[in-house]
């Protein structure tokens, strides 16, 4: 059998690397020591593997999780073998942690060592109209695989004061605390937004991965047109 599927770049990559990208859409981990991952992100794997909930750890961690309402669900994958994981073809990169640490933004933590230590911190200013912004600071001496929705940006916020849309900031170092701003006022707000109300504010030395999208884009649809349930009924 011949096709043009079975040539490179497809084929898998052969490497002794636990962490390894292909495609930059797919990452392979080499399973030894086990590794935590975002559930749902398996597409494939090979040998023996077992995929176990992993729990929030300390009562402390669970009830700062259950105030915050910030959860990012988190799988146990342990075994022999080799896995592979994705999240819907985004982008996926690696940072590897030597004693420091990294802050992550929402759903952009798609694996990591699970001997890394995890917690979720508010972001200061972040109050109910802002959504209540948390992010997961990841500290410890490991790999940790990202995604970024298109290429990624990393913009040095030494230089000047550094401000990212909430929802296009993938990851920054640890030691910059963000505040939550806001560039609306009431005029603005009169006259309809401008779709720009809050970002992450971000000054010292460090940086800030920026992804170049706000995240996926829900298309305006009509509960109504559908031929039955309470839509239909209202619509008599």
């Amino acid at each position: 059998m011949r096709s043009e599927l079975f040539a490179q770049p497809n084929e898998e990559v052969q490497t002794a690397e636990r962490f390894s990208l292909h495609h930059r859409k797919t990452l392979r981990v080499v399973l030894g020591e086990p590794v935590l991952a975002a559930k749902g992100a398996m597409v494939a794997y090979q040998g023996q593997v077992s995929f176990e909930h992993k729990s929030a750890g300390s009562i402390g961690k669970m009830m700062r999780r259950l105030v915050t309402s910030e959860d990012t669900p988190l799988m146990t994958v342990a075994g022999r073998g080799e896995v592979f994981f994705a999240d819907t073809a985004k982008d996926i990169f690696l940072v590897k942690l030597e004693g420091d640490g990294l802050s992550v933004n929402g759903t952009a933590l798609l694996a990591m060592d699970a001997g890394l230590d995890f917690d979720v911190h508010r972001v200061k200013g972040a109050g109910v109209l802002a959504g209540g912004m948390f992010n997961t600071l990841i500290q410890g001496t490991g790999t940790v695989a990202l995604t970024s929705d298109g290429q990624p940006l990393i913009l040095d916020c030494s230089q000047a004061p550094t401000y990212v849309d909430i929802n296009a900031a993938v990851c920054w170092s640890a030691n910059l605390v963000p505040q939550v701003v806001s560039s609306m006022n009431m005029r603005s707000m009169l006259r309809g937004g401008t779709g720009e109300a809050f970002q992450y504010a971000f000054q010292g030395p460090g940086f800030v991965v920026v992804q170049p999208s706000e995240g996926p884009v829900v298309p305006p649809h009509n509960h109504g047109s559908s031929g039955g349930g309470l839509g239909s009924l209202l619509s008599e």
